[in-house]
């Protein structure tokens, strides 16, 4: 934990947009950055990255999170005359992380601070007092960077404890003729979730996983990227880089950069479209639900290139 400490210290935005922040490093999309994202919607092409939210999602019971539940609420339920206005209505019960999402900056901590030197205690049975979800506001609306690093090793998927270093990220830059920018939001494809949904393991692709190492973590912190998110359920490599430390890469983008980190983005479909075309930057629009309180929030994120 030392090691995660100082490396905490060196990176902090504490107090760098305000004692009151709670956005973290979405401060970086400025109206200048949305106006340049929206030059990267050329096609008008759009590819969903989400997850459906179902049953036969990929939770395995970790941490009390399960699969979606949906209920039918009213089933043909009519008003007035025999054939006349009927409806139906449903209703849902999952986990905020169930499928595709956004970790808020109240969802980690360490030393029993959270970002922004807030006090643990202000996140209660009730959800979170300050950094929860709601607080991203206008959410996730800026250039989306994809660096396929699968790709970049010349592989389908990579395997589970493959540890992503800043000089991957920096080769796939290189190899795909893209720079990832100041309010950038950086997508990175393993092709692990293929794990779920091709070969339907929900064991294989929760438990251990390639990931970002710690290392990235001043490279995101230079390049001031305002969001990171990847195709596996916890960005970062599984197993940890240090057994006796889990989680390191959460702590400090969490706790001390204010980065939020988003979870099994589905980038297949978008990750081939690149490739045929040579375009890897796209305007991405994926905004958290406004759960009052809320460490996380479900997601449909959408590539526009």
């Amino acid at each position: 934990m030392e090691r995660v400490r100082q490396l905490g210290r060196e990176l902090s935005n504490w107090g760098r947009w305000g004692t009151d922040d709670q956005r973290g490093t979405l401060n970086f999309v400025t109206p200048q950055v949305i106006q340049r994202a929206t030059s990267s919607a050329r096609k008008g092409r759009v590819f969903s990255l989400g997850l459906a939210l179902g049953s036969d999602g990929p939770q395995i019971g970790q941490g009390g999170r399960v699969n979606p539940l949906h209920f039918v609420t009213a089933l043909h339920v009519g008003y007035g005359a025999a054939n006349g206005f009927r409806y139906n209505d449903d209703a849902l019960l999952l986990p905020l992380q169930a499928a595709t999402q956004w970790d808020s900056l109240a969802h980690v901590y360490y030393d029993d601070t959270l970002y922004n030197g807030v006090p643990a205690t202000m996140v209660t049975s009730a959800g979170a007092a300050r950094n929860a979800i709601d607080a991203v506001g206008e959410g996730v609306l800026t250039r989306g960077v994809l660096l396929d690093i699968a790709r970049l090793e010349g592989v389908e998927r990579l395997p589970p404890g493959f540890v992503i270093r800043p000089e991957h990220l920096e080769a796939a830059e290189k190899a795909q003729q893209v720079c990832v920018r100041t309010g950038d939001a950086l997508l990175v494809r393993t092709g692990h979730i293929t794990v779920f949904t091709r070969d339907q393991n929900r064991e294989a692709y929760m438990r251990q996983m390639p990931g970002l190492g710690l290392d990235c973590a001043r490279w995101l912190y230079e390049r001031e990227v305002a969001a990171v998110a990847t195709d596996t359920n916890a960005v970062e490599v599984i197993p940890f880089e240090d057994p006796g430390i889990p989680l390191p890469l959460h702590l400090v983008c969490i706790r001390d950069i204010g980065l939020i980190l988003g979870e099994m983005f589905y980038l297949e479909e978008l990750a081939a479209d690149c490739t045929r075309d040579g375009q890897w930057d796209f305007l991405l629009a994926a905004p958290a639900l406004k759960v009052r309180g809320g460490l996380g929030t479900p997601l449909n994120p959408l590539a526009v290139k």
